[in-house]
C-alpha cells in the first residue's frame, strides 16, 4: 500500500497557480534570452543541486567546487570522499537530464536500480548492495544519538511488492493529481519504502526531479528543488516533516502537509530561479558595458561574469564556455590580470582568477545583493 494523494485546499490551489505561472514565465525568459547568459545557469543551479543534496548526506562541497569538478578540474581542494560522491551525483544527474524528453520511457525496476548503481556503484560492498532491493532491515537514526532508529523502514521482505506497486503508479498517471504533487508524493513513496541499503534520499529527491523535468514545462536544471532543500533551514523542516509521518512505514495517513511543504520548495525555488537569472542579465549587461570601453576581446565577458557570480573563475571553465585553445584561454586571463581587473590566486593547475581592483564594482554590487523569499502560504 502506498500513501494515498491527498486533496488539495482552496489555498493550495492558489499557490499551485501562482507556482505555474511562474514557470511559464521563466521559460519564456530562458528562451528569449541569449544562451551564453543561461548556459553559466544551466550549469551553476546542476552544480547547486547536486552540492545541496549531498550536504543533506553530510558530504559538504561548496557550489563552486562542484562546478569546477564538473568541468574536469583535478585540482579542487575536497576530500577523496567528497570528490567520489559529487562526480557520482553529477554523473546521476546529468542521465536523469538526458531523460526528460525521452518518447518511449517509462519507469521500471531496472531504471531506478540503474540510477541507484550510478550514485552508490563506488561504495558496492558486501552488506552496502549497490543497484538492488537491500537484504535486511535498514533505520534512520537520530541525528543527535546514533542509538535512536527515528525510522524503522519496511521489513526487506516487504521492498519487492513495495516497488513493484510503486513502478505501475509512476506509470500509471492517472489519479488526476497535478504533476507537481505526483512528483512530491513519489518522493515521499520512495523514501518511505527505503528500498536500498544507502542512498535513497538522494535517490527520492532524484526521483522528484526526474518526474518534474518529464512534465516539461522548464528544463531538468530549472526544475529540482534540492537547492532549496539543502538550506540549512529547510533541510531542518524537511526531516521534520519526514518525521511528521511516524517511526514506521504507515501509508494509512493524510500527508496534505507534506504537500504543501513541497508547494513552499516550489514556489520559492522558482522566486530563486527567476531572480538569478535577472541578476545575471543584468550583471552581463553591466560587464559587457565595461569590455567594450577596455582593449578585450568581447569573450572575456563569460569569464568576468563568473567571477562576479560565483567568486571566481578557471582557466578550464572559461576555455570550455567559450571553445578556446589552452593558449587563448591563457592569454586573456593573463591580459585581465596584468589589467587589474582580475587577481591570480594559486599555482600552475589549482591556479583560479577573483575580482581585481579595476574589476567593475557595479556588477559585484548586482550580483550580490541578497534576495527575499515571499511566503506562498502568508499567516
Amino acid at each position: 500500500m502506498l500513501f494515498p494523494t491527498p486533496s488539495l485546499r482552496v489555498e493550495d490551489r492558489r499557490v499551485l497557480d501562482e507556482i505555474e505561472v511562474m514557470r511559464y514565465e521563466l521559460r519564456h525568459q530562458v528562451r528569449s534570452i541569449p544562451a551564453k547568459w543561461t548556459a553559466g545557469l544551466r550549469k551553476f543551479l546542476t552544480a547547486d543541486a547536486v552540492a545541496a543534496s549531498n550536504s543533506i548526506e553530510g558530504f559538504r562541497v561548496s557550489t563552486v567546487d562542484v562546478a569546477d569538478l564538473m568541468e574536469g578540474e583535478h585540482d579542487v581542494e575536497v576530500s577523496e570522499e567528497n570528490r567520489e560522491e559529487t562526480l557520482a551525483y553529477q554523473r546521476m544527474m546529468t542521465y536523469i537530464q538526458t531523460l526528460h524528453d525521452v518518447e518511449d520511457f517509462s519507469y521500471g525496476k531496472g531504471l531506478l536500480n540503474g540510477l541507484h548503481w550510478m550514485l552508490q556503484g563506488h561504495r558496492h560492498k558486501a552488506g552496502k548492495l549497490a543497484g538492488q532491493w537491500r537484504k535486511g532491515p535498514v533505520y534512520v537514526t537520530d541525528t543527535r544519538d546514533p542509538s535512536i532508529a527515528a525510522y524503522t523502514a519496511p521489513d526487506a521482505r516487504d521492498v519487492p511488492r513495495l516497488m513493484a506497486e510503486l513502478v505501475d503508479w509512476l506509470n500509471a498517471a492517472d489519479d488526476g493529481a497535478h504533476p507537481l504533487v505526483r512528483a512530491a508524493m513519489a518522493h515521499l513513496h520512495l523514501v518511505s519504502i527505503h528500498p536500498w541499503s544507502d542512498g535513497n534520499g538522494r535517490m527520492s529527491r532524484s526521483l522528484q526531479t526526474l518526474m518534474i523535468a518529464r512534465e516539461g514545462v522548464l528544463a531538468p536544471e530549472f526544475s529540482s528543488i534540492e537547492a532549496w532543500l539543502g538550506r540549512p533551514g529547510n533541510t531542518w523542516e524537511y526531516y521534520r516533516e519526514l518525521g511528521a509521518r511516524g517511526p514506521t512505514y504507515r501509508p494509512d495517513q493524510d500527508v496534505a502537509g507534506w504537500v504543501r511543504f513541497n508547494l513552499v520548495a516550489y514556489h520559492q525555488q522558482a522566486q530563486t530561479v527567476r531572480n538569478r537569472l535577472e541578476r545575471s542579465g543584468r550583471v552581463w549587461t553591466i560587464l559587457a558595458d565595461f569590455v567594450d570601453g577596455e582593449p578585450f576581446d568581447e569573450r572575456v565577458v563569460s569569464a568576468l561574469h563568473d567571477v562576479a557570480m560565483s567568486g571566481r573563475v578557471r582557466r578550464l571553465r572559461y576555455e570550455n564556455a567559450e571553445g578556446l585553445s589552452t593558449q587563448q584561454a591563457q592569454r586573456d586571463l593573463r591580459d585581465l590580470v596584468a589589467a587589474r581587473v582580475l587577481e591570480s590566486v594559486g599555482r600552475t593547475r589549482a591556479r583560479y582568477y577573483t575580482a581585481g581592483p579595476r574589476f567593475p564594482q557595479r556588477a559585484l554590487e548586482s550580483a550580490r545583493t541578497p534576495m527575499s523569499l515571499a511566503d506562498p502560504y502568508p499567516a
